[in-house]
């Protein structure tokens, strides 16, 4: 089967480019916006007053809205999907944002902030900017949500949160906007956007856990949701660093228990399965033989040659040279 890609929008041209399974562009119109994904998007008013770029993909849409005037301008969404608002940049000479649920606020300098709005809670938003506004806006169908989330997660419900941080959702919302504006985006793995999609999803319902207990894990080790988030999350952050808590918390669990079921489950700790994700990656790239020893070293997070050789003939029993010339 053909994967779908993201299918995608410039609203400064009025059109929308899509992807056909073989590869083709399609064309839709601004007012075919709707009817794909989360089946709405944000009103903005007036219309004119931002230019718009995203992508829609199952059950998921991810848009960049930029202010181009210096007037006040409105945002409306009330919907069946969450909507997840990441402020990239901007501050407001003057404004108010409402979530239902949720306090008022006028915050001026939004730079770097969040609010989340859960389906069916209105999201009304003003301002009169002082600088260039930038936002990421996030929607997410609720069964595609359940679905990634699995059963356990169904019992935390997610309430509307206005101008709060996080720097872990922030971190990935930016890396999921960067790579749906890749020019190469029809070539790149689409793999790679569910991956980050998944992570986001969960980043999210994180929301509605507030102090969750820590729980023992399930008998055999981790819940298969467990699994897919934590290794969606080490395949998206292969080239980094990536601390035992930071995994444990994602399964909501502590990080001795989070280790032991780990453990039962793949086989290996969490970093050495890092390291030999890494390692893989690093195959791939060497078989490829478009880049150096040196730059895939550095692509998959060793700082040093030295330190990415020893790893490789730790796991394969060949340096990344000879392993390069064994496949030629």
């Amino acid at each position: 089967m053909t994967p779908r890609l993201p299918v995608l929008y410039d609203a400064t041209s009025r059109t929308r480019m899509g992807v056909f399974g073989d590869g083709r562009r399609a064309n839709r119109s601004e007012g075919e916006r709707s009817t794909i994904a989360t089946g709405t998007t944000v009103e903005i008013l007036p219309h004119g007053a931002a230019t718009r770029r995203g992508a829609e993909w199952h059950g998921m849409g991810v848009e960049f809205v930029q202010a181009i005037r210096q007037e006040r301008i409105e945002y409306n969404f009330r919907s069946r999907a969450h909507l997840l608002v990441v402020y990239e940049h901007g501050v407001r000479h003057d404004g108010e944002t409402f979530v239902a649920g949720a306090p008022r606020s006028t915050l001026r300098n939004v730079a770097g902030k969040l609010t989340f709005a859960p389906c069916g809670h209105e999201y009304r938003e003003w301002h009169e900017p002082r600088t260039p506004m930038g936002v990421m806006y996030f929607h997410f169908d609720p069964d595609k949500v359940q679905a990634d989330a699995g059963p356990s997660m169904a019992e935390f419900p997610l309430a509307p949160r206005l101008f709060f941080e996080d720097a872990t959702i922030r971190s990935t919302a930016k890396k999921l906007m960067t790579a749906i504006e890749s020019p190469n985006l029809e070539k790149e793995n689409h793999l790679y956007f569910e991956a980050l999609g998944v992570v986001l999803v969960h980043e999210v319902l994180r929301l509605g856990l507030g102090s969750a207990r820590t729980e023992a894990p399930v008998r055999g080790g981790l819940a298969a949701w467990q699994q897919r988030l934590v290794t969606a999350y080490i395949e998206e952050h292969l080239s980094e660093q990536i601390s035992l808590a930071t995994l444990a918390q994602l399964a909501r669990l502590s990080p001795y228990y989070f280790c032991r079921a780990f453990k039962q489950s793949f086989g290996v700790p969490p970093h050495r399965f890092h390291t030999g994700r890494r390692i893989e990656y690093a195959k791939v790239l060497l078989a490829g033989r478009k880049h150096s020893v040196t730059e895939i070293g550095l692509s998959v997070g060793y700082s040093e040659t030295s330190s990415f050789t020893a790893a490789f003939r730790k796991i394969t029993g060949q340096t990344p040279s000879s392993y390069h010339r064994s496949i030629a």
